[in-house]
């Protein structure tokens, strides 16, 4: 087994999702793309790609940049539908970071003529709300 993919198989969402404090007092918006997210179709088994978009404004904590795109490759060998796997990935940051605000898009690349993006925005799910009027919340890739 090569060394990326023992880190991957072994990655411990409770040990490895490495999170810093945020030592700014300031309201700010954080955006990573991460372009390569694939799992599997828990019913067909076809691997399913797509492009994730987490936007967060931090309240106490940061997450690490290299624990993040662990994480979500960490969903590489994984049986899980394209609903399952945002909400998975929101629910983690949101318990990990308890940020002011999160968004998470997941993009995924059309299969079968069908194009689906699945979002979960905690303005949507949380009672407090954030304004995020100053934020740009555009998910279109440039890279």
């Amino acid at each position: 087994m090569k060394y990326g993919e023992k880190i991957i198989n072994e990655f411990d969402i409770e040990k490895d999702l490495e999170i810093w404090p945020n030592s700014s007092k300031n309201d700010y918006a954080i955006r990573i793309t991460l372009p390569e997210f694939v799992c599997f179709c828990p019913r067909s088994g076809y691997p399913d790609f797509a492009t994730i978009y987490l936007t967060y404004v931090p309240r106490d904590f940061v997450v690490e940049l290299k624990a993040i795109k662990l994480y979500i490759n960490s969903f590489l060998n994984r049986h899980i539908s394209h609903e399952a796997s945002i909400n998975e990935i929101y629910d983690t940051l949101d318990k990990k970071l308890n940020p002011k605000y999160l968004r998470v898009v997941g993009d995924f690349n059309p299969r079968g003529n069908v194009h689906t993006v699945i979002e979960l925005d905690s303005n949507l799910v949380r009672k407090e709300k954030f304004d995020v009027s100053s934020i740009t919340l555009e998910t279109t890739r440039k890279f």
